[in-house]
């Protein structure tokens, strides 16, 4: 592992991507999936003279994926991530990664659906395998740092990098990089996270005439095609679909279910036990005693939130009580709260409004009250619930 020391610099000193020398002289290595983002990122620097190497990683058997659009890391993509690599004049590499991405976000997948949870792979995909195990070939190819096309930007504070949410709301990917250290965020660059919109990366896509300018965005988790959760458990883990008992909250037993991995906590329709008045929702998934237990929306309120394996950003000691603004789902906007570490990994939230669908697996990601700077997050864990 190659360590670059450099003296301090003024900003104008400068190149684009923060170090004291000519781009020529700064080798980065981009994280291709062979998309229209880091296609972008690529061809950008590399226009602007960077010394680029263009990786993209073979993650999962991409058999079944090859006829499926919008799947990242598939034989498509591979393809696509070359000829941008063919046309703008850099080294394009392929890595097999598919017993790492089989043992550091499949497996933990599956065995947190079958234990009820609602996990969100692409986190532990960026955590554990693009921010460590690529990272660390980055390293090992002597790169100054490792740029993605991840829609979050890199700014820096008071004498180290912050971590910020996109210029674009409906862009930022800031819930899925919340466990991004501070040791890979000194390493990482985002060229993309100041763009006003979309459309400005597909306008540059086009202006260097890359193929990829008008392909479609990835919708789903790259390894579970059209979005069918179970399919993929049912797959993984034979058996795993075992029928049970649809409960209510005092234990009374309304219906049959045909799978606890057919179900998420909120979920209202598809329960199969109409015609009992109020709607009734999901609230806990025992998958120990195959039940799904049903109640009123009320039920699902909750303000006081679990979170273990936290990744502290922040610049102030993680102890007290620390105001916050916290995301408990990627389509949800941050909310005020009030964080309180347990200890160095563990903490537990409140929020000062109730939220309903907490679900353990979900991430929880804080920010900066008034600021759009992200303090780091954990995952919420078995839901305990404050009278509200």
């Amino acid at each position: 592992m190659t360590l670059h020391h450099r003296a301090p610099a003024r900003a104008s000193d400068l190149n684009s991507l923060g170090f004291a020398k000519p781009p020529a002289q700064t080798r980065v290595v981009v994280a291709m999936s062979g998309g229209v983002d880091s296609s972008v990122v690529a061809a950008q620097l590399k226009s602007e003279g960077y010394d680029v190497i263009g990786v993209t990683l073979q993650l999962y058997d991409h058999g079944a994926a090859l006829a499926k659009k919008g799947a990242c890391c598939a034989g498509q993509d591979i393809h696509d991530a070359r000829r941008v690599a063919e046309r703008m004049g850099f080294p394009h590499y392929v890595l097999d990664y598919e017993n790492k991405f089989r043992e550091s976000v499949i497996d933990e997948f599956a065995d947190a659906y079958l234990a009820g949870a609602t996990p969100v792979p692409c986190i532990r995909c960026n955590e554990r395998v693009k921010f460590r195990d690529l990272l660390e070939t980055a390293r090992d190819l002597d790169a100054d740092c490792m740029a993605t096309g991840h829609y979050i930007q890199r700014k820096t504070g008071a004498g180290r990098a912050e971590l910020h949410m996109a210029a674009d709301p409906n862009r930022d990917q800031s819930y899925f990089l919340f466990s991004t250290t501070q040791e890979q965020l000194d390493f990482l660059r985002f060229p993309l996270g100041h763009l006003a919109s979309k459309a400005e990366t597909r306008a540059l896509a086009a202006r260097y005439g890359l193929a990829v300018a008008d392909k479609p965005d990835s919708q789903d988790i790259c390894f579970v095609p059209n979005g069918n959760y179970a399919a993929v458990i049912e797959k993984l883990r034979p058996n795993a679909a075992e029928p049970g008992e649809i409960v209510d909250m005092d234990g009374n037993v309304l219906g049959q279910h045909r799978g606890v991995i057919h179900y998420t906590i909120g979920q209202r329709r598809g329960l199969g036990i109409g015609g009992l008045g109020d709607p009734l929702y999901v609230v806990r998934l025992d998958p120990d005693a195959r039940r799904v237990v049903v109640g009123p929306k009320s039920a699902l309120a909750t303000t006081v939130v679990p979170i273990s394996e936290v990744n502290w950003l922040g610049d102030r000691p993680f102890a007290g009580e620390i105001p916050v603004m916290v995301r408990i789902r990627s389509t949800r906007p941050p909310r005020p709260a009030i964080l309180r570490p347990l200890d160095a990994t563990r903490a537990e939230v409140e929020l000062l409004d109730a939220e309903e669908g907490v679900s353990p697996g979900q991430a929880c990601v804080f920010y900066e009250p008034d600021s759009t700077r992200v303090l780091g997050g954990g995952w919420i864990t078995l839901r305990r619930r404050k009278a509200v």
